[in-house]
């Protein structure tokens, strides 16, 4: 039997060029898709586009990935920060595709940006800057510390994420500065002070978001989520 097919949003920048032009770029890390095809996966990297039926008709699963900030308009709010590679676009197009797999009961896992993307779909709300009184750690913004550090987060009871990674509780990185504070209609299943660490849906959609960044960490039990993703993805391809 062929692999599952794994989508994976691609993270769309506007750039200056050397010569002053400004440009488009889709980017993506390629720790992403090696992550994908180690769980037994076949990665498809997938632009911006109208049409997320036609896009999720191709694919069996979906990764959301990381990248810029979501504008805060999706959530009802105005802007009170400076946004961080904002792109009004992606935005558009990232809630399509969570609103269309939702409806097709499509396997996905989101991350960061993703899992906030998944949020906000669902009705919930964000914060648009981390800072110490939310009882989350900031981490310093140096390339060690970003993929270096670590905080502990503690799953819930009976969650799926819990039984997928076989803990209760598991040491994550930290490569944001906003965060979920309300997922909508979607189960937390892990915070860290008032920051959203982990959520999921609980109507047999099978959708987990996660804050961190798996595909960046070393860890063994972080890759099970790859695996749990491209299980259900041969599950969904196979109805």
């Amino acid at each position: 039997m062929s692999r599952p097919v794994i989508g994976l949003s691609a993270y769309r920048r506007s750039l200056s060029t050397p010569l002053g032009a400004e440009t488009d770029l889709y980017t993506l890390d390629p720790a992403y898709t090696d992550c994908v095809a180690r769980a037994g996966g076949l990665p498809l990297i997938v632009p911006h586009g109208e049409d997320a039926n036609a896009i999720l008709a191709l694919i069996d699963g979906l990764v959301l990935t990381g990248g810029g900030d979501l504008h805060p308009e999706h959530y009802g709010e105005q802007t009170t920060v400076e946004l961080e590679d904002a792109h009004g676009g992606a935005d558009v197009w990232e809630l399509s595709l969570v609103g269309a797999a939702r409806s097709r009961s499509l396997p996905v896992l989101g991350i960061c940006r993703g899992m906030q993307t998944m949020a906000v779909a669902a009705g919930g709300r964000m914060i648009q800057d981390l800072e110490p009184q939310h009882g989350h750690p900031l981490i310093e913004k140096t390339p060690d510390a970003v993929l270096g550090e670590r905080h502990l987060v503690q799953l819930a009871a009976n969650s799926r994420i819990a039984a997928i990674l076989g803990t209760r509780e598991v040491m994550v990185n930290s490569i944001h500065h906003q965060a979920v504070v309300d997922a909508g209609d979607l189960t937390v299943t892990a915070t860290v002070g008032a920051v959203v660490e982990a959520l999921e849906a609980s109507d047999g959609w099978p959708a987990i978001g996660v804050q961190w960044h798996p595909e960046k960490m070393p860890e063994p039990e972080q890759q099970a989520l790859f695996r749990n993703l491209v299980a259900n993805a041969a599950a969904y391809r196979e109805r």
